[in-house]
């Protein structure tokens, strides 16, 4: 959710692209939430940390990891970055309830994703010349 809001929120300043230790399926949970934002990112593909770092298209200004806390010390390591940033934030793939408990929580992250961003976005766009990002 983190790559897709940055790249809507501040995409003249950043291209940012997502993630996480292996590849996987996309959460539909985030898929149903960022959807209600006008994104959509049913066709996005996963990937590995190791297949975008290995594939050196581009040199990441940031790297901005979205475990939560407790998941810290897993969170992904990315060689070569300029900045690392760790934004907390719970795991939906780990909520549990009925589907809408489940939507309803993920949407509370995705705006808490989006109130980062936000700043992240106001103090960086206006003194950023075109930079790449990876939120793992």
């Amino acid at each position: 959710m983190a790559a897709a809001l940055l790249n809507k929120m501040c995409g003249d300043y950043f291209e940012a692209q997502s993630a996480g230790l292996e590849p996987g399926v996309l959460n539909p949970l985030a898929v149903e939430a960022l959807r209600e934002l006008g994104i959509d990112i049913s066709s996005n593909k996963t990937q590995s940390v190791f297949d975008v770092w290995k594939s050196a298209r581009h040199i990441f200004a940031y790297v901005v990891t979205v475990c939560s806390e407790s998941e810290a010390r897993g969170c992904p390591i990315f060689p070569g970055v300029t900045k690392r940033l760790h934004w907390s934030f719970d795991d939906p793939a780990k909520f549990s309830g009925t589907h809408e408990e489940r939507l309803e929580g993920t949407r509370k992250v995705r705006d808490k994703i989006n109130g980062k961003i936000d700043s992240f976005c106001a103090e960086h766009c206006a003194s950023a010349s075109y930079e790449n990002v990876v939120a793992v």
